[in-house]
């Protein structure tokens, strides 16, 4: 299974604290699963940063250069293609960073795995939930 890791999921996944659930988490371990990470997430976690609701313990550099080496991920590039799609993905709301990520799950045949309800039970896009 191609799994592209929602950003809280991978946040989770590299924190003291981890919400992923046992069966979730066994599947994003599984070593035939290939994990991806759409550099959305990265954008999303800074600005996390820079607005005061999240702090990485000796700063944000320090957490991504720990994160990448705690779990290998593929990086899914945001192409033009991914781009374009963002315009046929259908959402309750209107967040960028969630419409980017199933933008990139369509375009590269990944399952979004994720907590957020507003990306769960879609037609349009694998998932695997976090609940």
């Amino acid at each position: 299974m191609k799994l592209l890791l929602d950003t809280h999921i991978w946040l989770w996944m590299i924190g003291p604290h981890s919400k992923v659930l046992p069966r979730v988490q066994k599947q994003i371990e599984d070593s035939r699963d290939d994990l991806w990470l759409s550099p959305i997430s990265i954008w999303e976690l800074l600005l996390l940063e820079e607005r005061g609701k999240f702090e990485f313990p000796g700063g944000i550099d320090a957490w991504l250069a720990k994160a990448f080496a705690t779990l290998l991920v593929i990086e899914a590039s945001l192409t033009h293609e991914v781009a374009a799609e963002v315009r046929n993905v259908r959402l309750p709301h209107r967040d960028p960073a969630d419409r980017f990520l199933a933008a990139t799950a369509r375009v590269y045949d990944l399952t979004l795995v994720t907590a957020d309800q507003r990306l769960l039970g879609s037609r349009d896009w694998k998932t695997l939930a976090n609940y």
